[in-house]
C-alpha cells in the first residue's frame, strides 16, 4: 500500500549512470530500473553517497530479491540476484525494513 515517486531508467545510459553522483533520495522517492527481457542484472554503489535499499522484480511483478541497507563502502561489490529479473527498484536505505517489504510481494505500477 506504499506509493512511491520514481526515476525511470529504462535506457542503457540511464541504467549504467544510476543513482551514482546523486544527492540522497527523499522518502518515498526512488529509481526504476527496467529491462527489456529477463536476466541476472548486478548492481554496485559506484560514485554512490548514501546508502539504499535494492528490490529486484520478475516479469511477473513479484519481489524475487531483496538488498538492504547496501552502503557506499561496498563498491566495488556485485549485487545480483539469484534468480531472473526484469526490473529493480532502489529506495532509501530502510524502505524495505519500515515497510514491511518481502520477497514474495507482488508491485504494482502505473507511469501516467
Amino acid at each position: 500500500g506504499n506509493e512511491i515517486r520514481v526515476m525511470v531508467a529504462d535506457t542503457q545510459t540511464e541504467r549504467e549512470r544510476g543513482l551514482s553522483g546523486t544527492s540522497p533520495l527523499s522518502p518515498n522517492t526512488g529509481m526504476f530500473f527496467m529491462f527489456g527481457i529477463p536476466g541476472l542484472y548486478g548492481f554496485w554503489m559506484k560514485e554512490m553517497h548514501y546508502p539504499i535499499d535494492m528490490i529486484w522484480i520478475d516479469q511477473e511483478k513479484k519481489i524475487i530479491h531483496i538488498e538492504s541497507q547496501v552502503q557506499p563502502s561496498s563498491y566495488p561489490q556485485i549485487f545480483v540476484s539469484g534468480v531472473l529479473a526484469q526490473y529493480v527498484l532502489e529506495v532509501p536505505a530502510g524502505f524495505v525494513s519500515k515497510n514491511l517489504v518481502n520477497i514474495g510481494d507482488f508491485v504494482i505500477w502505473d507511469f501516467n
